[in-house]
């Protein structure tokens, strides 16, 4: 039995240690905001926070948690970064289909949660690896930049 902390609500889980965070996330728990894409970590769709630092969950094993806490996007808004992002996100109608957005959300807010004031190099480190098949960059970017001077 596996006991988790998400969104800083208590969750035991009967699951293997080996089985991905995502899958116990969707599958076991029903948080579907979180999204599979590609498996192999590569994409960010996946994209979750492990005591506030960004993560991709469909290759990390629900065994390495241990008593992290873990926030998905259905909680980021919680937080004083995740509900800024939010907000800029919708002020500047960056969604175009949504599918990758929760786990670009999830990279921007763990960014300004470490960083007030990025510059275009920063984001460009903190959202390498999220891939928006919609092109919304340029509107991820500027909500970015907004969320930080908020």
């Amino acid at each position: 039995m596996k006991n988790l902390t998400i969104n800083g609500s208590q969750y035991s889980a009967d699951v293997p240690d080996e089985m991905p965070l995502l899958w116990v996330l969707r599958d076991v728990l029903g948080m579907t905001g979180t999204k599979f894409g590609c498996g192999i970590a590569q994409c960010g769709a996946c994209t979750v926070h492990l005591d506030g630092v960004a993560i991709r969950s469909c290759q990390l094993p629900v065994g390495a948690i241990g008593n992290r806490s873990i926030t998905t996007i259905e909680g980021v808004g919680q937080t004083a970064a995740g509900a800024r992002i939010q907000k800029a996100w919708l002020d500047l109608e960056v969604i175009q289909c949504g599918y990758c957005q929760p786990g670009q959300v999830m990279s921007a807010a763990a960014l300004l949660a470490r960083n007030a004031a990025p510059d275009d190099a920063d984001i460009d480190a903190a959202m390498a690896g999220n891939i928006c098949r919609c092109g919304t960059y340029v509107r991820i970017r500027e909500a970015i930049k907004r969320a930080a001077r908020s």
